[in-house]
């Protein structure tokens, strides 16, 4: 499943490639994907033009020309892929995406996920994206910034990072290794960490991430271009390393269940 760093570097190679350009043909095989009927679909975007393209935390949004958003999220996986007019296009997709150039994209979903078109106008209403939070690639995810969003939180660290409402892109994947990095249990409740752990704790953050989108993201997911990223298990830092020693003090990492999901710790570094 794509986090943060897979999504910004596919939103900042699909604004590359694609603003400027005026929409003139879909196809969308699967209407669960969309939010409203294939033809209303259609009518709405042909002729559109890509004004650009940014994400916050997992999901795209695709600025068009008059007035409209584009909003693309990969769900549990997928793959959106870019062809030229002179390159062979992907055979397996549920939405295709085409220009007056003939150039495009086209998206397979694995599992499930959306495209979803609104006015403009709508966009702070839209139920999947208007209470997103703040994604720790915007300039103003500041230190300042993330010391008052924890302010009076009870909750657990782990769940506070990974709530899309709180902070927007971080899931079960990265936030094991920003864990590790702060030497912070995932049960930890948020109105227990000193200022210096909070500070930690922000610092893990920016670092997992920007580092993941250095290596292209991770290994066994692609790129707009079709290309797997270089963020492979072996250079996490105890993410799915069951077993293995810890690389601060050689304590072996256990896997726990942390409510509804696993979490990877140094039992010794990482104290309830």
């Amino acid at each position: 499943m794509p986090e943060l760093p897979e999504i910004t570097i596919i939103a900042k190679q699909m604004n590359k490639e694609l603003a400027g350009k005026r929409i003139t043909e879909i196809e969308a095989t699967q209407p669960k994907n969309l939010n409203i009927p294939i033809l209303d679909f259609k009518k709405k975007s042909y002729g559109k033009v890509v004004v650009n393209i940014s994400n916050r935390g997992k999901w795209i949004f695709i600025k068009l020309d008059p007035a409209y958003y584009m909003l693309i999220n990969l769900g549990m996986g997928a793959e959106i892929l870019y062809f030229a007019s002179d390159h062979k296009r992907s055979e397996k997709y549920q939405f295709k995406l085409t220009f007056s150039d003939k150039t495009g994209f086209t998206i397979h979903f694995w599992w499930f996920g959306y495209v979803h078109l609104i006015p403009e106008s709508d966009l702070k209403t839209h139920k999947l994206t208007a209470n997103l939070g703040m994604s720790p690639t915007e300039e103003t995810f500041t230190l300042q910034y993330f010391q008052k969003l924890l302010t009076h939180k009870r909750v657990a660290v782990k769940n506070f990072l990974t709530n899309q409402k709180n902070i927007s892109g971080i899931g079960n994947v990265y936030v094991q290794d920003i864990l590790f990095k702060a030497k912070l249990h995932p049960n930890r409740k948020i109105s227990d960490l000193s200022e210096k752990e909070i500070r930690d704790l922000y610092s893990a953050i920016i670092n997992v991430l920007n580092r993941s989108i250095r290596l292209g993201g991770l290994a066994y997911e692609r790129d707009f271009y079709g290309r797997r990223g270089k963020l492979t298990v072996n250079k996490f830092l105890v993410g799915y390393k069951t077993g293995k020693p810890c690389p601060i003090c050689g304590t072996l990492i256990k896997k726990i269940k942390t409510g509804s999901t696993h979490s990877y710790v140094c039992p010794k570094c990482q104290l309830p």
